[in-house]
């Protein structure tokens, strides 16, 4: 078997992957695993994946499947492989397919864990894991006996700090633009396969099970171990009919005979009604799976004009607060213009009165002036009258006396 789980985070692919690599001894191949331990061991793609890292890039697509060719080039993946966390989207499934085809390994199916969006949130949210022994669980749907501490190892159950809703709501947004699209790649390929992620694991194994059985490349396997097991079930009938019949030792020809008959008959209807069931379950696993691809596949469009509406409504919403706020800084913007305004306006009144009241002061200050020079000047006046009045006098005086003498 060679196949790649598709699932949105928290869709259960870790655990289904753990659950199928103990079933049918295949490895699970993941790439983020791939990436620590190259790294860690300081492999030559593990430095370039280091540097990538340090430099705050993504890992190039061709780093991870040279790490992938180089996992694929391990004996324990002759049986086959199961491929989780890549391809994320179609190039990186194209440049898969490529590789894949050069190994002659190509892959059988693309299985899709498909589940609620709702159901994920709930899921990452509550989803713990032991810091010990990388034990799974979730405070919702299984809880560990002791609340904070594992099952298994009773080590510390770790809570990552991006599980919380809208770091989920964003990378399942993530998944559903680059990651969804594989769906239709694969099933342009005829490799598509789907089973309902919401019910309990066992069953979501069960169905993963049926599908993987029912793969082309298992049908063989499953009707050789079949076969295999019926024979030694009529071996082992066989050899205690003779026992209970017969002592060995005195066991007749005819008796043989009769009995490699029966068994032969025996074999040939037990090989015709397991035939005739394996033709009715695989009926069955086609319908099943049809309807459950037309199931999804009415999910996914109605989930598709969910999303386009919501993001509809979301847009208006984002356009309509737009538009208001461009109203209020509109109104702002003119209600600052008046207050500069009337602000203005009182500056210049002010100055108009001040330039008015300086005016009038010098005009005071002259006025004050003029008349303590007029005053000054009439004091001065006043003063220099009566010297001339006595000069008058005394002018008078001299001329009458002079008279005076020239009369006599």
């Amino acid at each position: 078997m060679r196949i790649v789980l598709i699932g949105a985070p928290g869709s259960g692919k870790g655990t289904q992957a753990k659950k199928l690599v103990s079933h049918y001894g295949v490895p699970q191949i993941s790439t983020g695993d791939l990436l620590r331990a190259a790294v860690a061991a300081e492999t030559p793609l593990g430095l370039q994946a280091k540097a990538a890292m340090d430099a705050g890039q993504l890992v190039s697509d061709q780093i991870v499947l040279d790490m992938i060719e180089e996992r694929m080039a391990e004996p324990d993946t002759k049986k086959g492989f199961i491929l989780d966390g890549f391809p994320r989207n179609i190039p990186q499934a194209q440049a898969l397919d490529a590789m894949l085809d050069k190994l002659g390994r190509p892959l059988e199916a693309a299985i899709l864990i498909d589940v609620d969006f709702d159901l994920l949130i709930q899921r990452i949210a509550g989803r713990r894991t032991c810091s010990s022994c990388g034990q799974m669980y979730n405070t919702y749907t299984s809880p560990p006996k002791m609340d904070g501490l594992c099952d298994v190892c009773g080590g510390r159950l770790h809570h990552r700090a991006d599980d919380n809703e809208d770091t989920i709501t964003n990378r399942l947004r993530v998944y559903e633009a680059q990651t969804a699209p594989l769906i239709d790649y694969y099933k342009a390929q005829g490799k598509q396969y789907s089973v309902d992620g919401s019910g309990d694991i066992e069953q979501i194994f069960q169905q993963l099970c049926d599908i993987i059985d029912s793969l082309p490349g298992n049908s063989s396997k499953k009707s050789a171990e079949q076969a295999a097991r019926l024979e030694q079930t009529i071996q082992e009938m066989m050899a205690r009919t003779e026992t209970k019949s017969t002592p060995a030792t005195q066991a007749t020809p005819v008796a043989n005979k009769e009995t490699r008959t029966m068994t032969a008959k025996k074999k040939k209807a037990a090989s015709k009604k397991a035939a005739a069931r394996k033709s009715v379950t695989k009926k069955k696993t086609v319908k099943k799976t049809a309807a459950k691809k037309k199931v999804v596949k009415k999910k996914a469009a109605a989930k598709k004009a969910a999303t386009k509406k919501k993001a509809a409504v979301k847009k208006k919403a984002a356009v309509k607060k737009k538009a208001a706020a461009k109203k209020k800084a509109v109104k702002k913007t003119a209600a600052k213009k008046k207050v500069a305004k009337k602000k203005a306006a009182v500056k210049k009144k002010a100055a108009v009165k001040k330039k008015a009241a300086v005016k009038k002061k010098v005009a005071a200050k002259k006025k004050a002036v003029k008349k303590k020079a007029a005053a000054k000047k009439k004091a001065a006046s006043k003063k220099k009258a009566p010297a001339k009045k006595k000069a008058v006098s005394k002018k008078k005086a001299v001329k009458k006396k002079t008279t005076t003498r020239k009369k006599r």
